[in-house]
């Protein structure tokens, strides 16, 4: 949870969009008429930082858990992010919240998200609520906590064709992991799975993301990368015959209509073609392994949103992802990064085995699938600024294709 405060001007407009999407989500998690009718039983949330700016929705009623809610949904990224959390913090248990935190939302508890989750998991819950960006891709996500704090799971809710897709999807990836012996990462597991009024449900147990962190080293990240690259074994052979092509051609096929689509469609036939004699080895990949996505522990390397999961890809396609991610995230311009991300390629390869000649190849092959999956996520019309691959990472790859 990232408690980052509004630009200085925050406009009327940008105020209405993100209270309308409030409202929305409450809509879906509570679908019944609102909470006032006296006997009623109702839920009541602090609107966290406030109701132009939702980011958190915390159960009130009790101090205890509403700490808890704000500490431990997830860790923010930066230093002034994590001071205002714990300003937020400091304000709960002094009592003095309401002279900082005066929004709050009250929502009939009938037929509500929180019967629904307390019926499935079989025990008492209070849920906090997280409000993401109001983008077509985005999900709500629910903290279940119980009534002394401790947090009971997560909770994904596919509420739209892509969304239900990505929980299905990350529901089938941790189902698949829970039978793997895994010594160098630690997963989730799957507490529930179901639907409710339709949407997609997906509870999983909590990763320790309060516990103390220690600094993340190369070796360690690799190790953790190569033993998920090992989940569903390892295979082998010709590029331009693999299955990994195939499933990537028809995936491309689908998102031609889109002038970027047609491009992209384009460079990587060519690409394929320039290298069909190419033997690569295939395992599998996280598919999102972003620096947010991960915590670094004494006892373990804790990693979640396992919605991308994937067997079958060119080995490597995790270490280019987070290189690419790491970038992006530091600042450095988006074409930049993708230009230094392919110059890296073979160092980054190299623990997986990917031989010299091959690494510009895989590296390549990686950014077409990456953007394949953002045009077939609408990622530019969902409002990412990232999802215009024609300003940075199309024009890169075509240029690099063509240099083959």
């Amino acid at each position: 949870m990232s408690l980052k405060t509004a630009p200085a001007q925050l406009t009327a407009g940008d105020a209405e969009l993100r209270g309308q999407y409030l409202r929305e989500v409450l809509a879906l998690l509570y679908p019944t008429s609102p909470a006032g009718t006296t006997g009623q039983a109702s839920t009541e949330y602090l609107v966290i930082p406030d109701a132009r700016r939702p980011k958190l929705l915390v159960p009130m009623g009790s101090r205890r858990v509403a700490i808890a809610a704000v500490r431990r949904f997830t860790e923010p990224q930066s230093r002034m992010a994590r001071l205002k959390r714990d300003a937020v913090v400091l304000a709960l248990r002094s009592g003095t919240w309401p002279a900082l935190l005066r929004d709050r939302v009250r929502c009939s508890s009938a037929d509500s998200i929180d019967t629904y989750l307390k019926s499935a998991i079989g025990q008492d819950l209070r849920v906090s609520v997280h409000i993401g960006p109001a983008r077509a891709n985005r999900k709500p996500v629910l903290q279940l906590l119980n009534a002394t704090g401790d947090t009971l799971g997560f909770a994904k809710l596919g509420t739209g064709p892509l969304t239900r897709r990505l929980v299905r999807s990350e529901t089938a990836a941790l189902q698949a992991l829970s039978h793997v012996k895994l010594s160098r990462v630690t997963v989730p597991t799957v507490l529930h799975a179901g639907q409710w009024h339709g949407h997609q449900v997906l509870v999983q147990s909590p990763l320790p993301i309060w516990l103390p962190r220690i600094p993340l080293t190369s070796s360690r990240l690799q190790q953790a990368m190569l033993e998920i690259a090992g989940a569903c074994g390892h295979t082998q052979g010709w590029l331009a015959t693999s299955a990994y092509w195939a499933e990537l051609r028809s995936r491309l096929s689908q998102v031609t209509d889109q002038e970027d689509g047609a491009a992209l469609n384009t460079a990587a036939r060519r690409l394929v073609e320039h290298c069909s004699d190419l033997g690569l080895r295939y395992g599998a990949w996280h598919g999102d392994w972003a620096p947010w996505n991960m915590a670094s522990t004494p006892d373990a390397l804790l990693v979640w949103d396992w919605e991308r999961f994937t067997p079958g890809v060119p080995l490597g396609f995790d270490a280019l992802h987070h290189d690419l991610q790491w970038r992006l995230q530091s600042g450095v311009d988006p074409r930049e990064a993708v230009e230094q991300t392919i110059r890296n390629a073979g160092g980054l390869l190299s623990p997986f085995e990917v031989v010299p000649d091959s690494a510009e190849i895989t590296a390549l092959l990686y950014l077409v699938d990456l953007a394949a999956r953002y045009l077939a996520d609408r990622q530019a019309e969902a409002g990412a600024r990232l999802g215009v691959l024609g300003t940075w990472l199309l024009p890169v790859l075509v240029e690099r294709v063509g240099r083959l």
